[in-house]
């Protein structure tokens, strides 16, 4: 097999010039999927095992008592020892039994009762976007899918889910740039414009609870801040964190699906054919984008004893990257994995996580935002194309598109 580098996994420049690459990872599946890379010594990055198998990557997921996210938390970077115990109280980096504790009183405001009531918000945020994009295009301007589609779509819902003003839009959608945009300098202003959109957003949401405690709402801020029926309750540091989670995570992840999901479109006008001819098919097609986008591309885990996975022998404290894009293509599982299939049925993705105690919080209200957006945008704009570049993200943990123009196609060429 050819040696694959710590670099061609996870250096954001890769991704940002060619999207994930597929090649190194299918040979990994293929010849060593638990396989220990090097690190980079230069960079100060510990080695690292890679699994790129589903199965694997399942298995790591669902053993949370030996595959822990709290130990050195759950992205790939190393934490910074001052910041340690903060992070810990974020429920993306803690284990079972607190993990559970806390998801308990978070999923009050995420159940399919709770996002169902917010269909017909998506729908009229939907044909507002997409509309306004259609009149662009009608008198000859240009348009972003990105910008003015696929970015404020999830912006919007999560304002209306925070009580958030119409106003401080503009303002979560910076924060949640900035933190996820760590390795672009696009999104950079500084060395430390991270910290400063993290202490900012924190101060909000702090804000947030001092307003619903005074005036409470009919809203998920309100909800989160009372006890449950045991009495269990978020923390000031708790509440924050969740906010911030809730911020970047429900934003950008969303929003990536949606264009990434486009740009497959644009690349497989079949499959739009498709979905023009049967909107039925617009179920299936959600879940087909999430695994072929795959927008959150991996997270850490550490293992807190001696196991084997794989067949090779991990020892505790061994960090272990679990690559669900490579598990979205595994062949093993998947029927012609590299096919990108609006029918696909059934589609056991690991887009939304592999299962166990950090399966997506917000998958259901992933696949609402999703299946209106498509809705809509066969709807109102069936002849959309690409009309230029697509720039990428520099991120190998997030799998996005920062541009991508498009236009309507010429009505002599239907």
């Amino acid at each position: 097999m050819t040696r694959v580098s710590h670099v061609e996994l996870v250096d954001p420049s890769v991704y940002e010039a060619g999207g994930v690459p597929h090649e190194h990872l299918t040979a990994l599946r293929e010849h060593a999927p638990v396989h220990r890379h090097h690190g980079d010594p230069e960079a100060e990055a510990p080695p690292f095992w890679a699994v790129t198998r589903h199965a694997d990557v399942v298995h790591v997921s669902r053993h949370p008592e030996v595959f822990s996210s709290y130990e050195r938390l759950a992205l790939f970077e190393e934490p910074a020892p001052e910041q340690l115990a903060l992070q810990r109280m974020m429920m993306l980096n803690q284990d079972p039994p607190e993990h559970t504790g806390k998801r308990s009183i978070v999923n009050r405001g995420f159940t399919p009762r709770a996002i169902g009531a917010l269909e017909e918000h998506v729908r009229d945020i939907c044909r507002d976007l997409v509309g306004e994009v259609a009149a662009t295009l009608e008198a000859g301007g240009e348009a972003d899918f990105v910008r003015d589609v696929a970015a404020p779509l999830p912006l919007y819902v999560i304002c209306e889910l925070l009580g958030a003003p119409v106003e401080d839009r503009d303002k979560i959608f910076h924060w949640s740039n900035t933190l996820i945009g760590g390795s672009d300098p696009e999104l950079q202003s500084s060395p430390e414009a991270g910290d400063t959109a993290a202490a900012e957003l924190y101060a909000y949401a702090a804000g947030l609870a001092e307003a619903r405690r005074a005036e409470p709402r009919e809203d998920i801020i309100t909800r989160l801040l009372q006890p449950d029926a045991d009495g269990n309750e978020l923390t000031g540091n708790e509440f924050e964190l969740f906010v911030m989670l809730l911020s970047v995570a429900g934003n950008e992840t969303t929003r990536n699906a949606a264009s990434g999901g486009m740009l497959a479109l644009f690349e497989h006008p079949e499959q739009w054919a498709r979905l023009r001819a049967d909107r039925a098919l617009v179920r299936t097609a959600v879940d087909e984008i999430v695994r072929w986008v795959t927008p959150v591309n991996l997270f850490r885990r550490t293992a807190i004893r001696d196991t084997e996975l794989g067949g090779e022998r991990i020892a505790a404290g061994d960090k272990v990257v679990v690559f669900y894009a490579s598990a979205n293509r595994d062949e093993r599982v998947f029927d012609d994995p590299f096919a990108f299939d609006v029918g696909r049925e059934p589609n056991p993705h690991l887009g939304f996580g592999g299962g166990g105690p950090h399966f997506c919080l917000g998958a259901h209200l992933a696949r609402l935002e999703l299946s209106v957006l498509f809705e809509t945008l066969l709807d109102t704009l069936p002849n959309i194309e690409l009309s230029g570049n697509v720039r990428r993200l520099r991120s190998s943990f997030i799998n996005g598109i920062k541009g991508m123009p498009v236009r309507q196609r010429p009505a002599f060429h239907d």
